[in-house]
């Protein structure tokens, strides 16, 4: 059997590196982790530059380098800009969705799902596929997730 790929969103990184929320729960570790185990893990470049821009401290900066290395970083190319002008067109171009826009157009150029917290934000770059990061707190099996939320 193939493992399933994912993209992981900046937010799951975040929530990782900074022990908030549910998914980090103590017994059943990060979403980040979880999503690791169970996925061949995948973010892209437009990810790492928003996480860096959040770093303050050389120490933030190296744990987002740590972290980074644990996927592969998908880029931009020449069919990905085709895609993502298409979505440009489509989109209502609105204050900081220019990565996001970026990222959806490089997971619709790999035709990957996005693991997301986000949600209600990329659900408008359509017809990009959207795993919530909710459904990995109450799912135990690649399959499973993907199937919950129609990954095709």
């Amino acid at each position: 059997m193939n493992p399933k790929k994912i993209v992981i969103d900046t937010d799951v990184f975040v929530d990782h590196l900074t022990h908030r929320g549910a998914s980090n729960d103590e017994r059943r570790g990060s979403t980040l982790r979880k999503a690791m185990s169970m996925f061949f893990c995948y973010t892209t470049v437009f990810n790492a530059i928003e996480l860096f821009s959040l770093c303050s401290t050389d120490e933030e900066r190296e744990a987002v380098e740590s972290s980074l290395q644990a996927v592969k970083i998908l880029g931009l190319n020449g069919k990905s800009g085709k895609k993502i002008g298409i979505l440009r067109g489509n989109t209502k171009w609105a204050k900081g969705g220019d990565l996001r826009l970026l990222i959806a157009g490089v997971c619709l150029e790999s035709r990957l799902p996005l693991l997301t917290g986000r949600e209600a934000v990329m659900r408008k770059y359509r017809p990009l596929v959207i795993v919530p990061s909710k459904l990995l707190r109450h799912s135990d099996s690649a399959e499973e997730i993907f199937r919950r939320a129609r990954v095709r």
